[in-house]
């Protein structure tokens, strides 16, 4: 079984990284749930290919840092 396709995204978004990000990998995550307007970890961990826990840790870190929220659903940018 094959996993669903990830979503169109909007290419008129404000796709830039705060320069506090310095990890590639946060860099990523942080751009991808701007993009997607928010994500569960179990879309971080299957259209960006990385382990659950990992996804998990740093959308962890970057909410600890400001970057991210929680919501119902998994995390979105903060303030939007």
């Amino acid at each position: 079984m094959q996993p669903n396709p990830p979503e169109p995204i909007d290419t008129d978004l404000d796709l830039s990284v705060p320069p506090a990000l310095e990890s590639p990998r946060a860099k990523l995550i942080y751009l991808y749930v701007s993009a997607r307007d928010g994500a569960t970890v179990e879309q971080l961990q299957v259209d960006l290919a990385i382990k659950k826990g990992t996804a998990l840790s740093i959308a962890s870190t970057l909410r600890k840092r400001g970057f991210l929220e929680r919501t119902d659903d998994g995390f979105d940018i903060c303030g939007q």
